[in-house]
């Protein structure tokens, strides 16, 4: 017999060999019912699996996060064995569990059709009727490559001979006459997949590489019931009229051209305004604070990025202006602007009295992302950002790290962000040294140091391993768009390393020079994510203080025009951004055309208004208005504006 440590701390005695499905029965039959996977000392795996030794054992449903990727990493399976009955001539390439459901690209004749991905739903239910069971079973790099070749599957033998230097056996599962290279792990039996639908199928390139195939991409959704399919369809119709790719356009925040390129889009005046707003409030909040506003060059020779480490390791992502075998210099697009503001660091000597020095900056940077990462304003190629270092003594690092992450907290609360962030620590990645510069010593001396600080600030966090830079271990502030995909949109770095290779320095007390330790952060993090946030977060409809237009003035009549005229100027004179609509329409028409725009304010002007010298204020969602002079009225929306107000 063998022990099982279970999540609550009791204990369970099994034969040994026991599979853990059978181990889940005896816990509860309610419970193997709705098990998808299951945990042995930390290792997710199939309830397959026999227990051989004694084990901390955990059963896993849907209603935990690996139990939601297994069911959709099977289900995955279950749409690829349909295409191959469908379109036997299509090739597999790589068919992953995602948030929210999952995905698989193949490579096809032509492109699939919503009749297409309709034939594909209907295979897909008579496989999950079959009930087929999944079997796990390996074989030797060879003989799985040769497999693969018999089956005419470039791509899986493209992965398996990257793989086959590990000298790992290559693990696969078959499902009927399906037989699929995966590392798992997966349902017991396609039964299991209730409810799924197709969403939609679009084009996407082998291993995101523009040089390479371009593929068919089918997303798709799966749940144990039908009805949580249907209620989470539901909210993605929900969230469609609040995705910011659509309604920013609509609303005419931003647009983008062909002729400019994919992921630079065009800040119309709407955006623009938004965007002018923030920067001028995170640029004075961080005056305030003790940052100091630096202005430095978009480029730069590559002589500079060879010293920093961004030649070497991220060159990929960056645009080179110039080529290195023809020219004398080669310049680049800069992708961030931490090596810029080390030369105002080193503008003179420094000594412990200087320190820390804050430096901030507006700063518009150009990454070179891959085609298919393009998304409206959430991921750009140029972008603009409250970028800002921070240079100091190792004493002075965890109280500036603090006041950093405090001046992000209070960033995002007051644009009304903060209730749906959450926090990642990410670390790098010991098995992938060639991505980092820097020693072992020196990243575990860097990622200790930044563990005790959150650790004493309370902060709770996930753990992203190999999602440092590569220069240093990050707080990384998540956030998540309408659709549930986590973005970044703030980070804290420390950084140990790179004041060495520009010869920063200052003078201690005792007279020693020493590199000062480096805060990287951003304060609100990428101005066009924001924006983009922002649209989703109020559905277009923003705070008064962010609104690009904030109030409307609507003559009823001709006659009432000119007085309209001046409650706009008056409004104007008073800092608020009013605009009158004196066309000849009817006032419902206006009315109808100001809520559509998200206008937080109309005012009314009729004859009584006109002949009072008030207005009839309507305020947005409301379908009542109050009559009251124009110095009443403004002063509720300056308070409001001062106070950040948010709705």
């Amino acid at each position: 017999m063998i022990k099982l440590t279970l999540k609550d701390g009791s204990i369970l005695e099994v034969e040994q060999g026991t599979p853990a499905i059978e181990a889940a029965a005896k816990i509860s039959e309610g419970l193997a019912h709705a098990a998808c996977v299951c945990k042995i000392n930390d290792e997710v795996r199939d309830l397959r699996t026999e227990l051989m030794e004694d084990c901390a054992l955990e059963i896993l449903t849907f209603d935990s996060e690996e139990g939601k990727r297994a069911f959709r990493h099977t289900a995955s399976h279950i749409l690829a064995q349909a295409v191959k009955r469908l379109y036997p001539s299509a090739k597999l390439a790589i068919g992953p569990a995602i948030d929210d459901g999952f995905y698989y690209d193949f490579d096809v004749e032509k492109p699939f059709t919503p009749e297409d991905l309709k034939a594909l739903e209907d295979e897909m239910k008579k496989i999950v009727k079959e009930n087929l069971p999944l079997e796990r079973f390996e074989l030797p790099a060879d003989e799985a490559a040769a497999m693969m070749r018999e089956k005419n599957e470039p791509y899986k033998v493209e992965l398996i001979e990257e793989h086959a230097a590990s000298g790992e056996p290559i693990s696969f599962y078959r499902q009927g006459e399906f037989t699929e290279l995966c590392a798992g792990p997966h349902l017991m039996r396609t039964g299991a997949v209730k409810a799924f639908r197709l969403q939609q199928a679009t084009g996407a390139y082998w291993r995101g590489d523009s040089n390479r195939a371009m593929l068919q991409r089918v997303y798709g959704t799966a749940f144990p019931k039908k009805s949580e399919m249907e209620e989470h369809l539901a909210a993605l119709e929900e969230a469609k009229k609040r995705d910011h790719n659509k309604l920013g356009r609509e609303l005419e925040f931003f647009t983008t051209s062909e002729v400019i390129g994919q992921g630079l889009p065009i800040l119309l005046p709407k955006g623009a305004r938004v965007i002018q707003i923030l920067q001028r409030f995170v640029e004075d909040e961080e005056q305030k604070r003790g940052w100091q506003l630096t202005k430095t060059p978009y480029m730069a020779k590559s002589d500079l990025y060879k010293i920093s480490g961004h030649w070497d390791h991220y060159k990929d992502g960056m645009f080179v202006l110039g080529d290195e075998e023809k020219d004398s210099e080669v310049f680049a697009l800069r992708p961030m602007t931490c090596p810029f503001q080390y030369q105002a660091y080193l503008n003179r000597a420094r000594s412990y009295r200087d320190l820390p020095l804050r430096y901030n900056e507006t700063s518009t940077l150009f990454r070179n992302e891959a085609s298919g990462e393009m998304h409206g304003l959430i991921r750009v190629r140029q972008f603009t950002i409250s970028e800002g270092h921070l240079m100091c003594t190792p004493e002075q690092l965890e109280q500036e790290f603090k006041n950093c992450l405090e001046l992000a907290i209070f960033m995002l609360k007051t644009v009304g962000l903060y209730e749906d962030v959450s926090y990642r620590f990410s670390k790098w990645d010991p098995n992938d040294r060639d991505k980092y510069i820097g020693t072992p010593e020196q990243w575990d001396e860097a990622q200790d140091s930044m563990e005790r600080i959150l650790k004493h600030l309370e902060i709770p966090y996930k753990v992203g391993i190999g999602e440092a830079a590569f220069y240093g271990p990050k707080l990384d502030i998540q956030i998540k768009n309408v659709y549930g995909k986590e973005d970044t949109l703030i980070t804290i770095q420390i950084d140990q390393m790179l004041a060495k290779n520009f010869d920063m320095e200052y003078t201690d007390r005792d007279g020693t020079k020493k590199n000062p330790y480096i805060i990287h952060r951003t304060s609100i993090g990428c101005y066009e994510r924001t924006l983009a946030l922002l649209i989703e977060k109020y559905a277009g409809a923003l705070p008064l203080w962010l609104a690009p237009e904030q109030v409307r003035v609507l003559p009823i009549a001709d006659r009432h025009h000119e007085v309209a005229r001046q409650v706009g100027e008056q409004l104007k004179a008073a800092g608020l951004r009013a605009e009158v609509d004196d066309r000849s329409e009817k006032l419902g028409y206006k009315l109808r055309e100001a809520r559509v725009q998200k206008v937080p304010y109309m005012l009314v002007i009729g004859d009584k208004e006109a002949e009072d010298g008030t207005v009839a204020v309507r305020k947005r969602g409301s379908e009542e208005s109050r009559t009251m002079t124009v110095e009443e009225y403004l002063a509720i929306a300056l308070q409001e504006v001062r106070d950040k107000v948010l709705d």
